[in-house]
């Protein structure tokens, strides 16, 4: 039957025949609540018998199926179902048959008996909206023939065995669609529909886990809500997609997450590794042992503890585990700490890379292993750090993630990378997390979504609250120092020495760079590499000689920032090396040489020892006699008098000229005089090179236990010392220096004072502290973050944290300029040509703009991730947090709102503070496409839903496909509203005069559907122009409201 509204002649027919009738009986499939109103509404005062069709009570929803859709769009169901119950109650008998039967009609009882046949009280039926079925309805005003239908009702009507009474079902129902919703239903219905992969129907897996007993585990009973959270979301993204990253913030805990979900798999008989840095190893045994400061002693952890260098052994023991003999593919599980270690593959042939091992011997040998990765910084300045964690889960298959809509990690990967390039270079002004989610595209938040689990402390703060974790310290202004390197002013200005160092050749470190002409060819042969990817591209020694020279030139600038006595030892070395290498050129040339030929070179170890000492180079064997000697002196020669020149004057500057040094030692004497926290003495001293640590222990130890009566301990990876008379081991110096955080002895006696590399800025928890020092600037911002985190830390005692920087004696331009004319001497070396993996990792200093934004930020500023200017944090860019917002719930809860009829909604009041971020009040809708009506991206993570925040305004407040921002206003109103917004009701009821008036908000659903459609449009026309077939006419570029569903919605009023 052809689609004739409201006003089409069946519908008219009923309505005319209702007025003066004295009853109405049906025979129907179901019953619409639209029918209701468009027939029985204009006659409430007529009672009503319905039979529906046996089951149709709870096949059918009372506000329809099919292209009912339309009628749901007027958002106006919520007014209908309040009239329509109030009718029921009062005039409405219902029952349901229990016997199978395709026959339908309406019949009018009065002066006038009508009956329709061929449709009951659903919409399409009657007419109200299109139908895909063949109807055909026929109308009966014989008082005969209407006699015989009406006869028939009563005799099913009153026969118990062919029909049952199903009134108080039937208003149970049509509650459902008129009750005031509480504003958390409505945000979980959302979620759940779009993450419908919870609610299974096997069953709660969360109970299932339960069962095991790991909810009784020591380790879970330690977790906070938000860990808890984590734990639960880290398994099922393993169980689903076979790996998971997660990547909370420094100080959050993850290592006790992941000792949670190694128990989970070691209580279902899982054999497990860890694969850590070795400097972290004591940080996981601890676990195991049966030690008092194990706080997880009673879950008897079992699993294997190797370290990440152990991957390039084949032999020889790590800890008790024979490497000899390690079934590397035999473990279920394999935990990776600090992931990022991994984040390169190097593409050279002939080298099995630790990834590569991994790769091959654990993640593709053996069991279908699971892997998760912890890291906090598991994307650094670049998304294809990203990429090679992502494919351990999927075990270097592209494609692994096609079912959750990633057809390619790669292209996914280096799209993002594109923009996120793009946008770098943008105007900073416009630059912002909220703005990177849209540039990157959902297409990588999904990624993100399906293997990571990463939040941040503002996060925690945000979702979560402070009442379980309690507050986080505040971290107070950093103090910024920028003394003098000489105090008595007599040194060379940083600028100035930066420039002699810039004046060397480095002769010595580059010998290819002389190689006569006529032997290239050959050492081309043999040094060049060929990369694993193919082609033409070619790893040239030359470029391995630039990268090292590059780096020689950045470590003296660094070692010039560090500290004098660090610049001293190292412009001496140089200046050894140098002499050594003119050494042995002048003996040469001395003696004639021995004629060793360039063949000889591929078996050295049949030289004899007059032989070798014509072959300059250890890895890289390059002949005297092979070499320029002439202009190698040279510039050697040249190298050797500039560095002797430097090192004279620099070496002029002891102890007692070090104008660092003694500020370092002033801040020191006022931390211990007058402490940040009541009592608390204790700092930790960060430099990125151990000459410098080393030089720093030497001057300070002593004076601190004498003067301040404070311990000293040095820490460096090498080099481990300590003022205090206990053991010497890394683990063990850190346990007297915060041993509340590390299981010790809180009444013993204790370090106050730590001075150490960045062997420790990772993996430790160090809360006891409440000052960090960096003694020098790290070039990558981020190690900051790492080394302010290892006291900045959940559940610390400490009220507040101190950062202390100290800058180099120049203005923050000039330091930039200096850096920048370092790095322009890299300017003939492109490393990027060589492909998209750096081998020799050479990019230190990356974009230099992007740079001094950061630095600067860190000047006013602690640090953190997610704060960086310009910096790339992931804990903005994952859905995790709601979809463990649904995990969260009961199974039975998750399916009961699973089964809510469309176009349910709620209401709540605008939060205020919101407007500061450009936002106003509106609503919230989650849309289904119908079909293939709107052509939605392959990419848009959502679909076939669509989510938009319409403001009241009318304007979208997002991009159509950065459907980010309205998840984040849901969470912001409903989570924890667990009982209706009395005030937001009496508001929206005032507007809508109580439902009835609801234009206004199907204005802002027509402008989401509008905007939706335009996207689709424009997204087809541009795939014209792009490879692989366009999705331009895939849709009829005209959607409407007849495109959607609408699933759920929220109003957001004033």
């Amino acid at each position: 039957m052809a689609d004739a509204g409201a006003d089409g002649p069946i519908v008219n027919s009923l309505r005319r025949h209702l007025t003066g009738a004295t009853g109405v009986d049906a025979l129907s499939e179901s019953f619409s609540l639209y029918v209701y109103d468009a027939i029985l509404k204009g006659a409430s005062d007529i009672s009503a018998r319905l039979l529906l069709w046996d089951g149709s009570l709870d096949s059918y929803p009372l506000n329809g199926l099919g292209n009912e859709h339309r009628l749901r769009s007027r958002l106006d169901q919520h007014r209908i179902a309040r009239d329509c119950a109030q009718w029921a109650r009062e005039r409405l008998q219902i029952r349901s048959l229990t016997k199978r039967t395709r026959r339908s009609w309406v019949s009018v009882s009065g002066t006038f008996p009508y009956a329709v046949t061929g449709s009951g009280l659903d919409a399409e039926g009657l007419g109200l909206v299109p139908s895909d079925d063949l109807i055909f309805p026929e109308e009966i005003s014989d008082i005969a023939d209407a006699g015989k239908l009406t006869a028939n009702f009563d005799k099913i009507w009153h026969n118990e065995h062919a029909s049952e009474d199903v009134r108080e079902r039937f208003l149970a129902k049509i509650e459902l669609l008129h009750r005031d919703n509480t504003p958390e239903s409505v945000y979980l219905r959302i979620l759940i529909a779009l993450f419908a992969d919870f609610v299974t129907e096997v069953g709660d897996e969360t109970e299932n886990r339960g069962r095991t007993g790991f909810f009784k585990t020591e380790v879970w009973r330690k977790l906070y809500k938000f860990q808890r959270d984590g734990v639960l979301g880290a398994i099922e993204k393993l169980e689903i997609h076979n790996g998971c990253i997660i990547a909370d913030s420094v100080g959050l805990g993850k290592t006790f997450e992941a000792l949670a979900v190694i128990k989970y798999y070691e209580l279902r008989n899982n054999r497990v590794l860890v694969l850590t840095p070795k400097r972290l190893r004591e940080n996981w045994t601890i676990f195991r042992a049966n030690d008092a400061r194990n706080p997880l002693l009673a879950d008897r952890f079992a699993f294997d503890v190797l370290n990440h260098t152990d991957l390039s052994r084949v032999d020889g023991r790590s800890g008790d585990i024979d490497l000899a003999h390690v079934n590397w593919g035999n473990y279920d599980l394999v935990v990776v700490d600090e992931s990022h270690n991994f984040r390169n593959n190097p593409q050279l042939k002939g080298h099995i890379t630790r990834y590569q091992r991994l790769m091959d011997e654990v993640f593709k040998a053996g069991v279908r292993t699971k892997v998760l990765m912890l890291s906090a910084t598991p994307v650094n300045t670049r998304l294809a750090d990203l990429k090679n964690q992502v494919l351990f889960a999927t075990e270097g298959v592209d494609d692994a993630l096609a079912s959750g809509g990633i057809g390619s990690i790669e292209q996914t990967l280096r799209k993002a990378q594109m923009r996120f390039t793009a946008w770098q270079k943008s105007d900073a002004a416009t630059r912002s997390a909220q703005s990177l989610v849209g540039v990157l595209g959902m297409d990588y938040i999904r990624l993100l979504d399906l293997v990571t689990i990463a939040r941040s402390r503002k996060h925690i703060e945000k979702y979560y609250g402070t009442a379980d974790v309690g507050d986080f310290p505040e971290r107070l202004a950093p103090v910024n120092l920028s003394p003098p390197i000489d105090l008595d002013g007599r040194l060379m200005r940083p600028e100035q020495l930066n420039d002699a160092l810039l004046m060397l050749n480095l002769a010595a470190y580059r010998p290819t760079s002389y190689v006569l002409p006529n032997k290239a060819k050959k050492y081309a042969e043999l040094y060049d590499q060929q990369l694993r990817t193919g082609g033409a591209r070619v790893w040239r020694q030359s470029d391995r000689d630039a990268n090292i020279v590059h780096l020689v030139r950045i470590g003296l600038l660094k070692r010039l920032e560090s500290s004098v006595a660090s610049l001293t030892r190292t412009v001496a070395k140089v200046l050894g090396k140098v002499e050594a290498v003119i050494a042995r050129v002048e003996e040469y040339d001395a003696t004639g040489g021995n004629g060793v030929s360039i063949e000889s070179l591929d078996n050295a170890a049949d030289l004899d020892e007059q032989e070798l000492e014509d072959v300059i180079g250890g890895t890289l064997k390059v002949l005297l006699a092979d070499i320029d000697r002439a202009a190698w002196l040279q510039d050697l020669r040249d190298d050797r008098d500039r560095l002797r020149v430097v090192l004279a004057d620099i070496e002029a500057v002891d102890p007692s000229r070090d104008a660092k040094l003694l500020a370092l030692k002033d801040l020191l004497r006022q931390k211990a005089v007058n402490p940040t926290n009541a009592g608390n003495r204790k700092a930790l001293v960060f430099t990125a090179y151990s000459d410098t640590a080393d030089y720093l222990y030497s001057e300070v130890a002593s004076w601190a236990r004498d003067e301040l009566g404070l311990h000293v301990a040095l820490i460096t990876g090498t080099t481990n010392k300590s003022t205090l008379d206990t053991r010497k081991d890394m683990h063990s110096l850190l346990t007297a220096f915060s041993p509340r955080s590390k299981g010790g002895d809180p009444d013993a006696e204790q370090i106050d004072i730590v001075i150490a590399t960045d062997t420790i800025s990772e993996g430790q928890n160090l809360q006891d502290c409440d000052m960090v020092v960096n003694y020098d600037i790290h070039w990558n911002p981020v190690r900051i973050v790492q080394r302010f985190g290892r006291v900045d830390r959940l559940g610390t005692t400490n009220s507040s944290v101190q950062l202390v920087n100290f800058w180099p004696d120049i203005d923050l331009d000039t330091y930039i300029n200096l850096e920048k004319r370092v790095s322009s001497r890299m300017t003939l070396l492109d490393v990027s040509a060589t492909g998209e993996e750096n081998i020799l990792d050479a990019e230190a200093m990356n974009d230099l703009d992007y740079r001094r934004k950061q630095l600067e930020q860190m000047q006013n500023a602690a640090p953190t991730m997610e704060d960086l200017a310009g910096g790339l944090s992931i804990t903005d860019l994952t859905l995790s947090d709601f979809r463990m917002d649904v995990a969260a719930r009961p199974w039975r809860q998750r399916k009961n709102l699973a089964g809510w009829p469309l176009a349910l909604f709620g209401v709540t009041r605008f939060d205020q503070s919101l407007v500061a971020d450009g936002l106003t009040p509106g609503a919230v809708f989650l849309l289904r496409v119908r079909g293939d009506a709107i052509a939605l991206p392959d990419s848009y993570p959502l679909a076939p839903h669509l989510l938009a925040y319409v403001r009241d305004d009318g304007v979208l407040a997002h991009p159509v496909d950065e459907p980010k921002l309205a998840l984040d206003v849901l969470r912001r109103h409903c989570l924890d509203r667990t009982e209706p917004d009395e005030a937001a009701l009496a508001a929206f009821h005032k507007a809508t005069v109580d439902g009835d008036r609801m234009a206004h908000y199907r204005s802002l659903l027509d402008v989401a559907v509008t905007a939706a459609a335009k996207q689709a449009t424009e997204t087809a026309v541009a795939s014209l122009f792009s490879p692989g077939p366009s999705t331009l006419g895939t849709s009829d570029g005209a959607a409407g409201l007849d495109a959607i569903d609408v699933v759920a919605w929220l109003a957001v009023v004033p």
